[in-house]
């Protein structure tokens, strides 16, 4: 490869232009450049491109240097820091179009993981400019060139995962945002988010937990670190209701409820809330009890769910028709008799109350044990 003659002046220009603080950052491209070092100049361009009054630069950079070696470097590190650079155009009509470039560029098998992150990327320009036919496209493409991959760098998956999650959030698909955002979180490192993207992203979960007619386990959720962005605020109310949903606490749920005028949304749902918590209440119930004491009267369910006799068989129905308990209704005698519950991801309380009925099963069979023992010994004589 011959080295472009365009290149040092281009660099001296931008580096009079630039702050002093990244002169130093020029005169190494320049040295890296012309001893064709093409691995240590992308690395100290990625350094460049991480100091926040680079930004005015990078477009440029991107366009008039890199683009005369871009075929040496990682691609999958071109399109971070072309995607880095996209952030600095004030119109996102121009951020799209120039990652639309960049996407064109990767378009080869050889570097299939650098372009389904460049595609999702411009997807998420896509996004904010409302074009969601063209984003559930680029979603299925990537989805597929995903499913063939061995293995998958994590900036990719989260850049999937971002750009679906709030593809689903703009479609109030609330279970699907839900498991798309814990799937994000899980791929990043949530220290480097900023502290109002941490914020954003708990309140969005903790209204999908809520408002998702398929998700009655917070668990997975009550315990991710991304929950405490709400403490000390003014939104700390609802992650306190996502605690009393997963605990069942209707009197904690009814005492907070006075806060849903601050959320229209949770407004506006309230009789599907009221199911929802009345729902979790028998899951509880069923769950704090031993497995051969799991015969529920109509008359214990409605005062744990605080509803009228008459509804609880409807309550019922409906926990068997979501998958959330196996059993059977004896409209006779009024008596649940539950044989399985769901499975669920516990909080510390859940898992102490479980101890305790480990314990006392435990004390169960050695009594058991220690019967049979005696009895045992009148058998044999």
């Amino acid at each position: 490869m011959e080295i472009d003659t365009d290149i040092p002046q281009f660099l001296a220009n931008q580096k009079r232009a630039a702050p002093a603080s990244l002169h130093s950052y020029y005169d190494t491209f320049e040295d890296l450049y012309e001893r064709k070092l093409w691995h240590q100049l992308t690395l100290r361009i990625e350094r460049f491109v991480a100091q926040p009054e680079s930004g005015p630069f990078q477009v440029d950079l991107v366009d008039h240097f890199i683009s005369d070696w871009e075929a040496k470097m990682n691609q999958i590190k071109f399109v971070s820091i072309s995607v880095s650079a996209a952030r600095q155009f004030k119109d996102i009509k121009d951020a799209k179009t120039f990652l639309e470039k960049i996407t064109a560029k990767v378009d080869k098998e050889a570097s299939r993981e650098a372009y389904v992150f460049a595609k999702m990327e411009t997807a998420h320009y896509q996004l904010l400019l409302g074009d969601l036919e063209l984003v559930k496209k680029a979603m299925d493409e990537c989805q597929k060139h995903l499913d063939t991959f061995d293995s998958v760098d994590p900036l990719i998956n989260a850049s999937f995962l971002r750009v679906s999650a709030d593809y689903f959030k703009i479609k109030a698909d609330y279970a699907k945002y839900y498991k798309h955002a814990l799937l994000y979180l899980a791929c990043v490192n949530i220290d480097d988010l900023a502290v109002a993207d941490k914020a954003s992203r708990a309140n969005d979960l903790a209204l999908s937990a809520l408002l998702g007619d398929t998700i009655y386990n917070f668990g997975e959720l009550l315990m991710h670190p991304i929950l405490e962005s709400l403490s000390g605020t003014e939104r700390e109310w609802l992650k306190n209701l996502l605690f009393a949903f997963n605990s069942g606490d209707i009197g904690k749920f009814e005492a907070l409820a006075p806060n849903f005028s601050q959320e229209a949304i949770l407004q506006n749902n309230m009789t599907a809330l009221r199911q929802k918590i009345c729902l979790m209440s028998l899951t509880e119930t069923v769950f704090k009890r031993n497995a051969d004491n799991r015969n529920l009267p109509f008359m214990t369910i409605a005062t744990e769910t605080k509803l009228p006799v008459e509804e609880v068989e409807i309550l019922v129905m409906k926990a068997l028709s979501l998958g959330l308990i196996k059993g059977t209704i004896d409209q006779v005698d009024e008596v649940v008799r539950v044989t399985w519950v769901q499975p669920r991801v516990l909080d510390r309380q859940q898992i102490k109350g479980m101890q305790e009925r480990l314990r006392a099963w435990t004390d169960n069979v050695r009594k058991t044990a220690l019967s049979m023992e005696s009895e045992s010994v009148d058998v044999y004589a």
